[in-house]
């Protein structure tokens, strides 16, 4: 029943996190593929190295500090249900998802990066070049489908480890999920719902790593040749 009450917070927490990271990783990561080694992207990519190297809980806290105690935009604790208003459920969201997807958007980005400026360097993109194909087609149609895989890999691992990732982050912001019913359950040697939200936690990881193997074929048809070979 506990597992029941808090699931649903870290659950969203996760989708959130998840999607924010991707929706800002991806075009950044594009970006500076396109604009590789130019002023901009060393100057972003020195700015993402510094973020990725700040711990989420500085983050959450540097937040809870200026939006909720200094400017007071956003309330600092608790959580507020989808039933009670579409505006204030997002409203005691915006601080946790920052704090976990600051990070991950640094890190994404510059592994898209990384992963686009290898595909350019393929024969099908200098062809595809050759044949009069726009930059922007030939960016998002042929080289961000195959420099995806492992941004999404990268992605599915986090979906699993947030659960566990997310203590601190429900801590400062009073989320009470799965993190930290974890951790009461172990500070008052609750072995059977240890057992069972380490249980959860594993099978997060097998399902979300599941889903992506599922989807690369589709994604790289190389993938599904070479499976076929």
């Amino acid at each position: 029943s506990m597992i029941a009450q808090t699931l649903p917070r870290t659950l969203l927490l996760k989708v959130y996190t998840t999607y924010v990271s991707l929706a800002f990783s991806i075009p950044i990561g594009i970006l500076l593929a396109y604009r590789a080694q130019t002023k901009l992207d060393k100057t972003v990519s020195n700015v993402l190295f510094g973020l990725s190297s700040i711990p989420n809980f500085a983050i959450g806290l540097a937040l809870a500090y200026l939006l909720g105690v200094k400017f007071d935009l956003l309330n600092p604790l608790g959580y507020v249900p989808i039933s009670d208003g579409l505006g204030e459920h997002i409203k005691s969201m915006i601080m946790p998802v920052l704090s976990l997807s600051l990070g991950l958007i640094a890190t994404f980005a510059r592994l898209l990066r990384a992963d686009i400026i290898s595909t350019l360097k393929e024969d099908f993109v200098t062809m595809a070049s050759s044949k009069g194909l726009s930059n922007r087609w030939i960016l998002w149609r042929h080289v961000f489908r195959p420099s995806s895989l492992s941004l999404l890999t990268a992605a599915a691992l986090n979906m699993g480890s947030l659960i566990g990732g997310a203590v601190i982050i429900e801590a400062i912001f009073a989320l009470n999920g799965v993190g930290m019913f974890l951790v009461t359950s172990i500070a008052l040697r609750q072995y059977l719902a240890i057992q069972s939200t380490v249980a959860l936690i594993a099978i997060s990881y097998i399902v979300f790593n599941l889903i992506v193997d599922a989807f690369m074929p589709k994604i790289d048809p190389r993938i599904r040749s070479h499976h076929g070979a």
